[in-house]
């Protein structure tokens, strides 16, 4: 399975284990790499620049021939952390970096200093060219199959159309979930894929064995679309608490999203407590539970190694 991306981050397999906030670990990368993919942890899943830096020195001692691993950064003003995120991989090192949410032109230049290779998520064409033109390595097409914050295009429409447009490689971001899936990806132009629900039943993910059997126990027809976590349509399992909640913003919040001034700060707080509520849910069993998925769980059956989900998807 050689393709641009194999030969660009030097992997066996031309698949990226997504980052997955409060899912991905150093545990989980690491198994990836050993079986021959790419592993790729949000730097907001650490709460203080040294606990990254620790992350990326224990990856750099477990990396292996056939494997790769790297970061997620959020670049838009809603991270606070990220300048000092962005210096600290840099320091430090390592494969690439995938950055969403914003503009990753300071991300692209500081990062190809440092050797790092720089991975941007695009949901069109438009965005797309951007990043082309800022020196982005690849694009990481972000279709209406993914989980969390989705694009609106299908992963044939989207990838197809990045792939006649664009010089450099189109990662598919959506809708894998077997081998099957991939190749579909693959015949469409795609260089690779991302995926990451399927990792989420894995049984080095760092979050409760609720969480984990609720991957296996819901299908993809129990994935809805809700506007109560970040603020931004983000798609999570129809569990009955997120039914009694309900999936639409509130008034106030709509009123206030209006309000130019006071826009960019509800948008900051939104995020914030949203990202709260999911890390209780992630790490904490409760009956108030928002556990975000995409439609592949369709797919787990389930609670394995990574390994043995690698094995799945590639053979």
């Amino acid at each position: 399975m050689q393709t641009k991306l194999t030969e660009l981050l030097n992997i066996k397999y031309p698949v990226i284990q997504a980052p997955m906030f409060l899912v991905s670990n150093v545990a989980m990368v690491t198994e990836a790499m050993k079986a021959g993919i790419a592993g790729c942890i949000p730097a907001l899943n650490y709460r203080t620049l040294e606990e990254l830096r620790a992350a990326i020195k224990a990856l750099k001692a477990n990396k292996v021939e056939g494997g790769s691993f790297g970061f997620n950064l959020i670049v838009n003003k809603s991270n606070i952390k990220y300048k000092g995120q962005l210096e600290v991989l840099c320091e430090e090192g390592c494969d690439f970096i995938i950055t969403s949410l914003g503009s990753p032109e300071e991300t692209i230049k500081q990062a190809h200093k440092a050797g790092i290779k720089v991975f941007c998520d695009v949901t069109d064409l438009r965005f797309a060219k951007k990043v082309e033109s800022l020196g982005a390595d690849a694009a990481i097409a972000v279709n209406n199959e993914a989980g969390g914050h989705r694009g609106n295009m299908s992963p044939e429409e989207l990838t197809s159309l990045l792939n006649k447009e664009l010089s450099i490689p189109v990662i598919s971001a959506g809708g894998v979930g077997c081998k099957a899936d991939i190749d579909k990806m693959l015949s469409y132009g795609a260089s690779g894929v991302s995926v990451g629900s399927p990792f989420i039943a894995s049984e080095e993910a760092g979050v409760t064995d609720e969480y984990k059997q609720a991957c296996v126990d819901y299908g993809a027809e129990d994935i809805v679309m809700t506007e109560r976590i970040s603020g931004t349509p983000c798609t999570v399992i129809n569990t009955p608490y997120v039914q009694k909640i309900g999936t639409k913003a509130t008034w106030i919040e709509n009123l206030l999203n209006k309000n130019r001034k006071l826009k960019k700060w509800v948008k900051m707080i939104r995020f914030s407590i949203g990202m709260k509520a999911t890390e209780k849910a992630a790490k904490k069993a409760t009956y108030k539970t928002v556990w975000v998925a995409g439609p592949s769980i369709e797919h787990t059956k389930e609670i394995l190694p990574v390994k043995a989900i690698v094995a799945k998807l590639v053979n």
